[in-house]
């Protein structure tokens, strides 16, 4: 708990005291809205169907970070959130971007991008935990990107 209040308080300062442009404000406040998220949730355990402290499956996480996050309401299912926001190339990911993957024929999986190749999510066998793109295994089993935030219309 000690690391996550001085994480929060070191974050706070170097925040304020940027002198960036609005562009890249929005860019860093994205960045510090999930990785505080990440330091609530991190090792949450996994639980088909939870949305919450007890457990969370993928898309359960998903949604609480970006209610939380970002006061943005979406769908319950992974299906569901691959049919909303802007496909986006993954060359062109920014934090925020929902990443999907297929790992079996028998389901598909949602993470959250927070930036440095590297996305938010709940394993089912880790919990919540932070991966990287670019690892074999969720690189086979990359399908696509969305955008949520900052669409431009």
């Amino acid at each position: 708990m000690y690391k996550f209040w001085l994480f929060l308080l070191v974050s706070t300062l170097l925040f304020t005291s940027c002198n960036a442009s609005k562009k890249t404000a929005n860019y860093v406040t994205t960045q510090h809205k999930l990785e505080l998220q990440y330091q609530l949730y991190k090792g949450v355990k996994y639980k088909y169907g939870g949305t919450g402290k007890r457990g969370f499956d993928c898309s359960g996480f998903t949604q609480k970070v970006y209610h939380n996050a970002f006061d943005v309401q979406l769908p319950r299912t992974t299906e569901a959130m691959a049919k909303v926001g802007q496909k986006v190339s993954n060359k062109k990911l920014k934090p925020g971007d929902l990443v999907f993957f297929r790992p079996s024929r028998k389901y598909n999986h949602v993470g959250i991008f927070i930036g440095d190749d590297t996305f938010i999510h709940s394993s089912t066998s880790k919990g919540v935990i932070k991966s990287k793109m670019d690892n074999p295994y969720w690189n086979k089993k990359y399908k696509h990107a969305k955008r949520i935030l900052n669409i431009k219309k």
